[in-house]
């Protein structure tokens, strides 16, 4: 059964609105009425602006250029400000050798260890975006093979070069 509806309070309310309305400070009601009563808004003929959207390229290069900056530390960078190279001595000669990684840290690095790490990320990425490509069957066979050995030798390179790194910073991993 479809409950009633309570005429009584909604008279309530209606009149509650009312008695509002009459109850307002003279003065507030003479400042918000009395201006409008003889001025009038301008008329005005503005064109909305159109913002085109931006091309496929601009947005792909914004995600990968983010994608570079996140897989690279750069808020670790910012953050912590490490040195952009680290130096050893060298215990034979007592020479001081610069150093890219940041041995046994896994949570420290340099700022050239994070960007190199990023770069190969984004070197494997895009191996595999040029393998998508090479998938397209409306390009020639010769642009299609190109793109599949540029691929494959992009993401080979990225994985052999970020197992050296993981070596090199942790070792005895990986054997």
């Amino acid at each position: 059964m479809a409950p009633r509806a309570d005429t009584q309070s909604a008279g309530a309310v209606a009149a509650a609105d009312a008695s509002s309305q009459f109850s307002m400070d003279p003065l507030f009601h003479i400042l918000k009425v009395v201006p409008y009563s003889f001025l009038r808004a301008p008329r005005l003929r503005l064109k909305i602006p159109s913002v085109s959207l931006p091309s496929a390229m601009t947005v792909f290069s914004l995600v990968l250029l983010t994608y570079f900056m996140v897989v690279s530390g750069f808020v670790y960078d910012v953050i912590v400000e490490p040195p952009g190279i680290g130096s050893t001595q060298d215990p034979a000669t007592g020479a001081v050798r610069p150093v890219v990684f940041l041995p046994g840290r896994v949570n420290g690095q340099y700022i050239i260890e994070g960007l190199s790490s990023g770069f190969m990320f984004v070197l494997g990425g895009i191996g595999i975006v040029l393998l998508d490509l090479a998938l397209d069957k409306n390009r020639a066979r010769s642009v299609k093979v190109s793109y599949a050995i540029a691929g494959i030798s992009s993401v080979v390179i990225a994985y052999v070069m970020t197992t050296l790194f993981i070596r090199i910073k942790i070792p005895g991993y990986l054997r």
